[in-house]
């Protein structure tokens, strides 16, 4: 028998180590070449690390959540070789199974019967038993009703006082007694708000860690600002609800990719809100191409899937590439180059909206836009006749955060702006 040292393979380009996210196998359980071992994270991207030999685990790296260096030791595998070499390793017993071995297992004692609880008397009324069979007259204090400590903590929690409660019989309040008050005494504000849940800690590993500290360096190192405007988008929701009418076997259009053909017409303009900030080497990069991020849920925690030259890409393209970036998040099977490399985030939480967000940046970029729920409100307008009138219009709010560093105020408000005009003008949008 021989012993196979696997040690954490390269999996990907600059990548120096990776986290460990699950084991798919543990000490003692028998691999096979090409068995899946253990799933490691890295760049947000989940990868299943493979057996490259038959045997038997005898040791692994480490827990969920340890960082293993590429090279380092991964997992000990025991493989059929050279009887000459090492034998397999013998696992010790635990201490405490061993003690549990030497000692005969101790008879129990036999305990004491319980004694017989006296029969409590009941409590004198302080005052005569009203008509209502739920509700006792008031006694001179809950500590002189007799009720076992279960009772009375119960009664504690929903804010009763026991004199109020009248036993049913014996004098004792028992949990029955409790329920009748309560059913009696519904709109009294007693029963509780809501079922108590345990306590429950969870360690914070692989996406939910990244993320956790993605953000937190994200709000340490960029100067946070974020600038708000509406946008009456009820023309440009007609336009869309025209597009799908006609659309064939092309994707149906959210707003999303109306939205970023707006953004990629106006960035030229504004080559400071598509770039990189590397703040140790004091380097802006601004990119000619708009690598558009897209924030998207997914029950792992939040992926941003990359649209790649976002710019290029007509309105029908947008919408098939969100969708198969979005499906490939959230089923786990996008590739480390679709989550890595964006320019320009746009983050979105769609129909559950909100009236503005301050959206943290997506470090080392300098900007992130959120486009916000649109609702309808009644709106002033004036018509071709110059007439003031009062319409139903609807609309939407687009926040856009910026690294203060490199971004300026007024080239973000004015950036949103010319992005307003487009928005309300759908010819404009659709034709320049």
């Amino acid at each position: 028998m021989a012993q196979f040292t696997f040690n954490m393979p390269d999996v990907g380009e600059g990548v120096a180590e990776a986290e460990i996210v699950e084991w798919q196998v543990k000490v003692g359980d028998t691999v096979s070449e090409d068995q899946h071992l253990v799933d490691v994270m890295t760049d947000k991207a989940t990868i299943d690390i493979e057996s490259p030999v038959d045997g038997t685990v005898i040791e692994v790296a480490g827990e969920i959540g340890d960082t293993i260096a590429v090279g380092a030791m991964l997992l000990v595998i025991e493989t059929a070789g050279d009887a000459a070499q090492d034998a397999p390793v013998q696992k010790a017993p635990e201490p405490a199974a061993v003690e549990a071995a030497a000692e005969p297992a101790p008879v129990p004692e036999r305990e004491p019967e319980p004694k017989p609880e006296p029969e409590a008397k009941p409590a004198p009324a302080l005052a005569p038993a009203p008509e209502d069979p739920f509700v006792a007259a008031p006694l001179a204090s809950s500590a002189k009703v007799l009720a076992s400590p279960a009772v009375r903590q119960r009664a504690r929690d929903l804010g009763i006082d026991l004199a109020e409660v009248k036993p049913a019989d014996g004098g004792r309040v028992r949990h029955g007694d409790l329920d009748q008050f309560l059913a009696y005494n519904s709109g009294g504000g007693f029963s509780p708000a809501a079922r108590t849940r345990a306590d429950e800690t969870i360690k914070v590993i692989g996406l939910r860690k990244r993320i956790a500290q993605n953000m937190s360096a994200a709000k340490r190192n960029i100067p946070h600002f974020t600038y708000v405007e509406e946008c009456d988008v009820t023309a440009l929701e007609a336009a869309r609800a025209d597009l799908n009418a006609d659309r064939g076997s092309r994707p149906k259009l959210t707003m999303l990719p109306l939205l970023i053909t707006a953004f990629c017409k106006r960035i030229p303009d504004y080559p400071m809100i598509n770039a990189r900030y590397d703040d140790e080497a004091g380097l802006v990069t601004r990119y000619g191409s708009v690598h558009l991020g897209m924030a998207t849920q997914t029950d792992a925690g939040l992926m941003v899937p990359v649209i790649r030259d976002a710019q290029n890409r007509n309105l029908w393209q947008l919408a098939s590439e969100i969708a198969r970036l979005a499906a490939a998040a959230r089923d786990g099977s996008a590739k480390s180059e679709e989550l890595s490399g964006s320019t320009l985030t746009v983050t979105s939480l769609g129909p559950l909206g909100g009236v503005a967000t301050t959206p943290v940046i997506n470090r080392p970029e300098v900007a992130i836009i959120g486009p916000n729920r649109i609702v309808e409100r009644p709106m002033f307008v004036t018509g071709a006749d110059g007439v003031e009138r009062i319409e139903k219009r609807k609309l939407m709010n687009i926040s856009i955060s910026c690294d203060h560093r490199v971004v300026d105020g007024y080239d973000a408000a004015s950036f949103i702006q010319e992005v307003k005009k487009l928005i309300e003008t759908p010819v404009q949008l659709l034709t320049d």
